[in-house]
């Protein structure tokens, strides 16, 4: 049912028809590895039902290892092993579009029937920054960072699991809560190491309006009232309020760690974040909720994501074949990675609001509808998130995000660590050297 389905779904007249009328085979990468049987077993069956209503369209999967790889992409692409479809983590997308080392898709691309109904600041991803509207790819997967918090210990220091904070001034009150139940329990928790932190500060400063660069690119934005007022608000919890736990200099795994045993209250996070939790840490999906981080209402959250692009040597009939798979793999409600029913049954878990490709319309309501039908994991428990997110425009990391995230580690972990952190300071030397970073990219 699911290829006839897709035969009603792609097919109108002949001139409608995006895909060619001869044969045509097409190679996609990030296939699931053999090593994740469930989404490999989920990704052949997609392929066999593909292909059985695009007979003419042979689909030919690739799972190497990272999906992309920055340093042998330019390899690739020159020695004609590049797939035809190639997948791409939205920070590459602006480089690999400058290099024109995608096709350009904007003849074809409005045959993607649900096209229309994507969230423009998830298709600006893949725009070309010229004016020219050009588009160059597609979605896979979208999400924005929000507020991941305990659930459980909500309830033990008399806060409301429905009502999670929305201001800082509201994260301060619940962690000073949450960190007054006993000793080992943090009421907030942050990063400040391996470029984490950086990453952490950024989503932030977003989420007060403030930005990382200025709207060239070409130097920092971050020493402004916002990025003082990250940096400030993160002092006061951890000296004056001493919310924060005494164990500072934390990074990628510690604090889901923290999370998963039960004694941290709240940290900035994307929804999957409570998935790893569950499957990692030994937490339970329903102690956890997620909300939007503080203050993001009206402003902006650090969003990423990934998606597909086409080899700029594919032929007319690739690009037309890719859409149509595209379309139904990656943005089809009940089809593909939106199939929740066959995921259930996998037992793998339904429920997390992500990917948000569609935002309110009629297929992101289709999707969340289904997300609700075949649920594993409590939805309810991410309804303050979903809600806020049609007042939040997403915002990509900034150019040499990782760099400059290294130069703002500096910057968090000092005012973790020294109680007379000298903010204006922190970020007058923090600037001077992303500045000296960005003017590497021009």
């Amino acid at each position: 049912m699911m290829g006839l389905g897709l035969v009603t779904a792609s097919c109108g007249s002949d001139d409608e028809k995006p895909a060619a009328d001869g044969p045509v085979t097409i190679t996609v990468g990030c296939q699931p590895p053999k090593s994740n049987p469930k989404e490999r077993e989920a990704w052949e069956a997609d392929v066999a039902a593909f292909q059985k209503a695009h007979p003419n369209i042979t689909v030919e999967g690739k799972d190497a290892f990272p999906c992309i790889n920055p340093d042998t992409f330019q390899a690739k692409l020159a020695g004609g092993t590049q797939e035809d479809v190639f997948y791409v983590y939205y920070t590459d997308v602006r480089k690999i579009i400058e290099k024109k080392q995608a096709a350009d898709i904007s003849q074809y691309v409005g045959s993607v029937k649900p096209l229309n109904d994507l969230r423009k600041d998830v298709m600006s991803v893949f725009k070309a920054n010229d004016n020219s509207d050009k588009t160059y790819g597609l979605p896979r997967n979208n999400y924005n960072m929000g507020l991941v918090y305990n659930r459980k210990l909500f309830s033990q220091a008399g806060l409301d699991p429905a009502n999670p904070p929305k201001t800082w001034e509201e994260v301060r009150a619940a962690a000073k809560k949450i960190a007054a139940l006993g000793p080992g329990y943090v009421g907030f928790g942050e990063y400040s190491a391996g470029n984490t932190g950086g990453w952490h500060f950024a989503a932030e400063l977003y989420a007060r309006g403030g930005s990382m660069v200025s709207d060239d690119g070409k130097t920092a934005a971050f020493k402004s009232d916002e990025g003082k007022a990250v940096l400030e608000n993160l002092k006061q919890m951890r000296w004056d309020d001493n919310s924060m736990g005494s164990k500072q200099l934390l990074q990628w795994e510690d604090l889901m760690r923290m999370m998963g045993g039960g004694k941290l209250g709240m940290m900035i996070g994307a929804p999957d974040v409570v998935q790893s939790v569950n499957n990692d840490f030994k937490g339970k999906f329903e102690d956890y909720g997620v909300t939007a981080v503080p203050e993001s209402t009206g402003n902006s959250s650090l969003s990423g994501g990934d998606g597909y692009m086409f080899n700029p040597k594919a032929s007319p009939e690739k690009i037309k074949a890719g859409l149509l798979w595209l379309e139904f793999h990656e943005l089809t409600p009940g089809q593909g990675q939106f199939n929740y029913a066959r995921s259930k049954e996998q037992g793998r878990p339904v429920g997390l609001p992500i990917p948000d490709l569609y935002g309110n319309s009629a297929p992101g309501n289709e999707i969340n509808a289904l997300r609700k039908q075949y649920a594993t994991v409590p939805i309810d428990n991410f309804t303050p998130y979903v809600a806020a997110q049609g007042d939040i425009t997403n915002k990509l990391e900034p150019p040499k995000a990782q760099e400059l995230y290294a130069v703002l580690d500096v910057a968090m972990s000092a005012v973790l660590t020294r109680k007379d952190a000298d903010i204006d300071k922190l970020l007058s030397d923090a600037e001077s050297k992303a500045n000296k970073i960005l003017a590497k990219n021009t």
